[in-house]
């Protein structure tokens, strides 16, 4: 069924058809392509029907966005529980009978190593400089890793100096999109190459913060990169939240800054649900486990499963 959420996705990912000429074909009044690729106003039901016509001879079609929710976990700010994260909302939302592709976007390799996958045959940054697809591993049930390890510092150098280098993610990104229902990127400690091409691969950005000034302090800068990003390579990405991670509830000082964060962002989404720095969640790392794996009854496995039917909820 054509609605205005599948034409706007259509046209953007088609910045080459006039839209002017477009809403003369469809006599819809000038303008109206305009406000609804902005948010501004929805289309009409029935200027809908007259671009359904016109948009299918540009090669529309439905089933063209069935597609993965595709998310970056992302603060350029190390610790803050990205990979931890990454992985646990991914295995949640796979129990939850989602059908799940984790992306490894760090030279540290730390996701795929929680998978047992120390020195993949293919890593991501390989097919990113060649015509291969990305490398996906079946991990388990709903599960699946496309994996990275030490060896992406080479090729991300590489990986710099090609055509419509930050672009290369997404383009292969589209092409398995339709295989699965979320696509979950884990963004490196900074705010290079491989974490741009994950922001320009995402319709949504997760933000997973420690309450502490240290990683407070450098929200300011990765906003505004977000905010480029969104301005001049990926119209469709938005930040789904703020994620509170490693929360010591019991400490004044930790909900200060979480009050603070959302005073100072009044316009960003905070998730309700948060990650408290918990022990088991400490020792499922060190064994290179899922806390649902490691212990599914624990706190840790509930607070994760709540920001899954919260991630799933907020579409």
């Amino acid at each position: 069924m054509i609605t205005t959420e599948t034409v706007r996705k259509f046209l953007l990912s088609r910045p080459s058809i006039n839209r002017t000429q477009l809403e003369k074909e469809a006599g819809i009044p000038t303008t109206t392509i305009y406000k609804a690729l902005e948010g501004v106003q929805a289309f009409a039901p029935k200027h809908l029907d007259k671009l359904e016509e016109v948009l299918r001879r540009y090669g529309y079609h439905d089933q063209s966005f069935t597609k993965a929710r595709c998310i970056s976990l992302i603060n350029h700010k190390g610790g803050v529980g990205k990979t931890t994260t990454t992985i646990n909302l991914g295995k949640a939302l796979a129990i939850l009978g989602h059908k799940v592709l984790l992306v490894d976007m760090d030279s540290q390799g730390n996701l795929s190593q929680c998978f047992g996958i120390h020195n993949p045959e293919k890593q991501v940054v390989e097919s990113l400089i060649s015509r291969d697809p990305l490398p996906i591993l079946p991990i388990e049930e709903n599960l699946f890793l496309a994996p990275s390890d030490i060896n992406m510092a080479t090729y991300e150098i590489k990986l710099i100096t090609e055509v419509g280098s930050e672009m290369r993610l997404a383009r292969k990104i589209q092409a398995i999109a339709d295989q699965f229902d979320f696509i979950l990127f884990d963004c490196p400690p900074s705010l290079g190459i491989m974490t741009i091409s994950a922001l320009n691969a995402s319709n949504e950005c997760i933000i997973p913060i420690q309450p502490e000034s240290s990683a407070f302090n450098g929200v300011k800068n990765l906003i505004e990169k977000i905010d480029n990003v969104k301005e001049y390579t990926n119209l469709m990405l938005k930040v789904r939240g703020f994620l509170f991670t490693m929360v010591h509830n019991n400490q004044t000082i930790h909900q200060a800054i979480m009050e603070n964060v959302q005073e100072t962002y009044p316009t960003l989404p905070v998730f309700k649900s948060l990650i408290e720095n918990l022990t088991v969640i400490k020792q499922s790392q060190y064994l290179n486990e899922d806390i649902f794996k490691f212990d599914n009854k624990s706190k840790a496995s509930k607070q994760y499963m709540a920001l899954a039917y919260e991630v799933v909820s907020t579409e």
